[in-house]
Parts: structure tokens; sequence; C-alpha cells
């Protein structure tokens, strides 16, 4: 096996113990593969360990990566994880089965009038509120839904959030926790959080996606 194949094996162990913990389906949580900065051929060992899922920060080198994989990139489910700019969005939604960062109203509006087909999309939400990251204000979210599901060919799935960085995953269980609740009340289905540092906490929490990305492909270059 290859060092990617072994890495998402060990990876998918400890999601299932976490699950395990939280008495859910292991099935019911997704891993994305978080591929910022991956190389073409990392993805395909990826591919052929069984991941599916593969997550992108920047459009441009989503578009070299996808049209450098030929027919393979047709094997992945394409996910935009980044922060997307509102005059990159009709690039977006040709290339991705799901934006998982609308983190703007304005940027949801924009998604809408450029796609004539319905795109799965999950509202980013600044649950720590740092001024460094972007996204809804928790208390913002209700009114964001309301208005997100009266846009065309905008099929809202759930919430996504990155959390605080922190040496110790527990001092931000509590922001998985919030997300899942502000996910409940909506009536989403879909969480998306968690990353290589913290996605055992989020799983517990709830998440059904992880983005996962050093855990997978190793250090990225500096």
């Amino acid at each position: 096996m290859s060092d990617i194949a072994n890495n998402i094996e060990a990876i998918r162990q400890r999601m299932s113990a976490a699950a395990d913990r939280a008495g859910r389906d292991p099935a019911s949580v997704r891993l994305v593969g978080a591929c910022k900065t991956v190389e073409p051929e990392r993805i395909v060992q990826a591919l052929d360990a069984g991941l599916r899922d593969f997550g992108e920060n920047f459009i441009q080198e989503a578009e070299d990566r996808i049209a450098s994989l030929g027919s393979r990139a047709d094997q992945a489910i394409w996910h935009f994880i980044g922060h997307l700019q509102t005059n990159k969005a009709g690039a977006a939604v040709n290339l991705f089965d799901i934006l998982e960062s609308v983190d703007s109203l304005r940027l949801a509006e924009h998604i809408s009038r450029r796609t004539t087909q319905p795109i799965r999309i999950l509202l980013e939400v600044n649950v720590a509120q740092e001024a460094s990251k972007f996204g809804f204000a928790p208390a913002e979210v209700g009114a964001a839904i309301a208005r997100v599901q009266q846009l065309p060919n905008l099929e809202l799935d759930g919430l996504m959030t990155i959390a605080p960085a922190s040496p110790d995953p527990e001092m931000v269980r509590p922001v998985f926790r919030e997300l899942r609740e502000l996910a409940h009340a909506h009536g989403l289905r879909e969480l998306s959080m968690g990353m290589t540092d913290d996605f055992e906490v989020a799983i517990e929490e709830g998440a059904t996606m992880i983005r996962v990305g050093r855990a997978i492909f190793g250090e990225r270059p500096r």
C-alpha cells in the first residue's frame, strides 16, 4: 500500500472509533481530502485507495488539477472549501459538485445567477467570530437561510465552519456543538466541520463531513 492509502486507512479507523463513541454509524461521516498544493499523482493514489471526496481552496489550482487528472477526475466528488470571490462564481459552478464555503448573501446571489442547474451549497458560519475568518455570524444564520432558500438553483444542504486553531481539540468542541445546534434548529442535515487536528471531536459532535489534508497527504511545502 502507498503511504496515502495507509494514511486513509488510519484516518478511517479513527473516524469509526469517534463515531462509535458518539453512538453514530461511521458510514454517516464522509472523508473529504483537502488537496491544496497536492500533486495530481497523489490524488490518483488517494482515488486508488477508495477516497472519492476532494476539497479545493483555489479556482485556478482546481482547474489545473482536474484537467491534469483527465478521466480520473470524473471518479471524484469535488468540494470547494476555500474563500470564493464573487467574480469566480461562474467558474466554480462548472467545476464543483458542492460549494461548502458560501460565506455571504452576495456570494449566494452570484452563484444563483451563474448556474442553470441546481448546485449543492453549505453556508459557512464563523462560529467563533474570528476577525481573520469569513462567514455568517451565528445570529445571522436564520435570516441567511430564509433568503438562500428563495434563490433559484441553490440546494442548501447544511452548514460549514472552520474552528479556531488550538493545541487541544477539546477547546473547540463548543464551536462544533454550536454549529450542530444551528443546523438542527433549521432542519439542515449536513455539517462540514473538523480538520486534521480536531476531526474526532467534530465527529463526536455531529460532523457529516470532515476536511482532512495533512493527515492524508503529509505536510504542505512551505
